[in-house]
């Protein structure tokens, strides 16, 4: 399928058409009749048995509560997930649903306003790289020299995130459940890189491939995660066993490292912190679950990786989850960046991390348990550098 007949959606000012109603929630519906209990039940009865695929019918629907964007985005569905991507806004997503009975329930907390000026944070998902959060005093030291790293953020004192998330991507390919974007950095200092950013839906998992190659002229160390922002209730549970966690000051660069107290070691799904946390975790298995219980709902999440970040913002309705394969400030850290699961690539070489997250319908607790059989297949195999190849400049 070409791009131009796949999911990719142009800014519009058209209303929802008509086969809208079955793939968005009630509240999109503008007819009178859409809002009566027989209507609902044959919009139920119709989005179980053709679930609304991207294309052209889809092409005027509201993404979030917005009703108009300038902004293009592109829409993966099937029969269990509906996903939404903006190759502008970083490559990020802006929505990522579950399809229940007709209805369309959040996963990652929904970006209610799509728009070329908005607030990356405001996404509900986006790349990490060729760096994980802050650089303290944005310099570190490798192969014998000085590496400043500018900083990317008004708001921010540091450096943050790399580069990635701030920049629009370009579409390679797509189709109805799958599109690749890919991003050329190459000009870019000290971080001299090209990048592919791949979404795939699975039946009821999301998979993301995130890659990078360096094309500047020396090595330097390189890190990848992606950044959620899922979605928060009164009753929401995480497990996600860690052995470690670094404790920060109030600039949140790590101070020490020490074992993770009891209420922060998530061996088993246990409810989030009521107070803030936001801390780097050492010593993950790559595998974790979150559980919605008012909604009997849970999320396994698996990645490549050994570290998370965990960000729980008191009062608000979402919490961050961020597998990353290395610590906050880790180039500055005892030993380097290559001491702290980041990956020195040279000229040419390539490092890719995939993340998979898979949402099911609980029917009893034990399905929270990210050790069950099973949890982690579809990601393969760990390995402590992940997949490092080593290819051609292009």
């Amino acid at each position: 399928m070409s791009v131009a007949n796949s999911a990719v959606r142009r800014p519009t000012r058209s209303t929802v058409s008509p086969a809208a109603p079955a793939s968005v929630p009630s509240a999109a519906a503008s007819s009178p009749s859409s809002t009566s209990p027989a209507a609902a039940r044959r919009a139920r009865l119709e989005a179980a048995t053709h679930p609304v695929l991207p294309g052209p019918s889809t092409s005027a629907v509201a993404i979030g509560a917005a009703g108009t964007s300038d902004v293009a985005c592109v829409t993966l569905a099937n029969a269990y997930l509906r996903l939404d991507v903006a190759p502008q806004l970083g490559g990020g997503i802006t929505r990522f649903d579950w399809r229940s009975e007709g209805a369309l329930e959040p996963v990652f907390r929904r970006c209610e306003r799509v728009s070329a000026r908005m607030d990356p944070n405001e996404l509900a998902c986006y790349p990490l790289l060729p760096y994980s959060n802050r650089i303290g005093e944005g310099r570190f030291h490798f192969g014998g020299r000085d590496i400043e790293v500018p900083r990317n953020r008004a708001s921010e004192p540091l450096p943050i995130h790399g580069d990635g998330w701030l920049a629009p991507w370009s579409i390679e390919s797509a189709d109805r459940e799958r599109v690749r974007l890919v991003l050329d950095r190459s000009d870019g200092e000290p971080y001299a890189y090209r990048a592919a950013l791949a979404y795939a839906l699975d039946g009821a998992t999301l998979e993301i491939a995130l890659e990078v190659e360096n094309t500047g002229r020396d090595a330097l160390p390189f890190g990848l995660g992606v950044h959620p922002f899922l979605a928060r209730d009164a009753s929401t549970e995480l497990s996600a066993p860690a052995s470690g966690l670094w404790l920060s000051g109030a600039d949140w660069l790590p101070l020490r490292h020490v074992p993770a107290p009891p209420a922060w070691q998530f061996g088993v799904a246990y409810p989030l912190p009521d107070q803030l946390v936001n801390h780097a975790f050492s010593g993950w298995s790559g595998r974790a679950a979150v559980v919605w219980e008012r909604r009997r709902l849970s999320l396994s999440i698996c990645a490549n990786t050994d570290y998370y970040v965990l960000y729980t913002p008191p009062g608000e309705d979402f919490f961050c989850f961020e597998p990353v394969d290395h610590p906050i400030n880790a180039v500055n850290l005892r030993g380097g960046g290559d001491a702290n699961g980041m990956t020195v690539l040279a000229h040419g070489e390539r490092l890719v991390r995939r993340f998979s997250f898979t949402v099911e319908r609980m029917d009893m607790r034990a399905a929270a348990s990210p050790h069950r059989a099973g949890a982690r297949g579809r990601t393969g195999g760990r390995g402590g550098k992940g997949a490092r190849v080593r290819a051609q400049a292009r």
